[in-house]
């Protein structure tokens, strides 16, 4: 049997009696023991997070994961691996990727690359897969890591492996780790349900709505964002009226706009992980560019290199003023004013706000936006 599941694009949030200056709106979230202003992470990828950015959006009260199995950690100087990334045409891009990523991590590479985020007054938040994170957890926690996220296209509590494997106990690891633990990704209340009973500090939300991932074509595997979201929320609340602990949401995937942004956290989201955004900054390690985390792959790459241009600074991208009119610039204060509008104090109010169902709502109206390719029609 199907049931019917909603993607971002889907839905509207709906006004209610109450309206607020933006102003006054509280973005505060809370991760671990950590504290942010805004609820935006920065995800692990190579083309998005690197030392100077990991440090920068720390110090614009946000958040960024660095890739503890990607090209920093592999290259002691990855500036030209990542402009030989950048300059390799279509047809060369998978077959340089799996030369690049075969060369092995250093462990030597991921103290120092922790210890330099921390030296440019950073957190340093850190991600793994699960082997990886059977592997380098303790290194990452003896550098100095504020927090680490075990990321895999799809995690469990219950997984099978051959008798030569061992594979990770999460909730060991969570109990072993001096450090907060963030869990991901799922879609499904159970599996967020028993990812919280293992220990996670935080789960992430989201299989295949990136926007260079392409594991829903390849795998067939998914649900769409808003459901998945409102699921994964229903479990986080009933964890948290059974045990007392409230392990944050977070929508990882698929996020382009700042209106993406308002809707998952209306549909339960306590903060969101979001890439392509992050890699059109000027200062982002991809050069214009942005791949999957799981491109690399020897075997069965589920990811493709796309071209996302350079379109601003960082902090327009975070923080403003938005330099373009398509929702793609000042993030927070896309947040703020749409909290404002719909008349939400801060984030557990805007998670409260009515959702209705609205296949129309990006192209009702917008047909000269469309024909001119301005605004929402780009």
């Amino acid at each position: 049997m199907a049931k019917r599941a909603y993607g971002i694009d889907e839905i509207a949030l709906v006004p209610g009696n109450r309206t607020l200056d933006p102003s006054l709106t509280d973005t505060k979230w809370r991760i671990g023991n950590i504290e942010r202003e805004i609820p935006i992470i920065a995800s692990a990828m190579d083309s998005v997070v690197d030392v100077r950015m990991a440090a920068r959006l720390s110090q614009l009260g946000a958040l960024a994961v660095l890739n503890l199995e990607g090209i920093q950690t592999r290259y002691a100087e990855p500036e030209a691996i990542l402009d030989r990334i950048a300059s390799v045409g279509k047809d060369g891009f998978v077959p340089l990727m799996q030369e690049l990523y075969a060369e092995p991590i250093k462990p030597n590479l991921i103290a120092q690359r922790i210890q330099e985020i921390k030296q440019l007054g950073g957190i340093a938040a850190v991600s793994a897969t699960p082997a990886g994170s059977s592997k380098y957890g303790t290194v990452a926690a003896k550098a100095g890591a504020d927090l680490f996220f075990v990321q895999a296209t799809v995690v469990s509590t219950a997984y099978l492996s051959p008798e030569s494997v061992v594979p990770l106990d999460l909730a060991q690891f969570c109990q072993e780790m001096p450090i907060p633990v963030v869990l991901g990704n799922c879609v499904t209340y159970e599996v967020a349900v028993n990812l919280m009973k293992a220990g996670a500090s935080g789960v992430l939300v989201g299989i295949g709505p990136g926007a260079a991932c392409t594991s829903r074509g390849v795998l067939g595997i998914g649900v769409p964002q808003a459901t998945a979201i409102a699921d994964c929320a229903a479990a986080r609340d009933d964890y948290h009226r059974e045990t007392g602990n409230y392990v944050p949401v977070i929508a990882d995937g698929g996020l382009i706009t700042g209106g993406d942004i308002c809707k998952c956290i209306a549909c339960g989201a306590d903060g969101v992980m979001i890439g392509s955004p992050f890699a059109k900054a000027a200062v982002a390690p991809g050069r214009g560019y942005h791949w999957g985390m799981a491109t690399p792959s020897p075997l069965l790459p589920r990811g493709t290199r796309i071209h996302v241009g350079t379109t601003g600074t960082l902090e327009q991208i975070l923080t403003g003023p938005a330099q373009l009119d398509d929702g793609t610039h000042n993030l927070l204060g896309a947040l703020k004013t749409s909290m404002g509008t719909l008349g939400a104090k801060n984030i557990k109010e805007m998670q409260q706000v009515e959702v209705v169902i609205a296949p129309s709502l990006l192209t009702e109206g917008k047909v000269y936006q469309k024909a001119q390719q301005l605004g929402m029609g780009k």
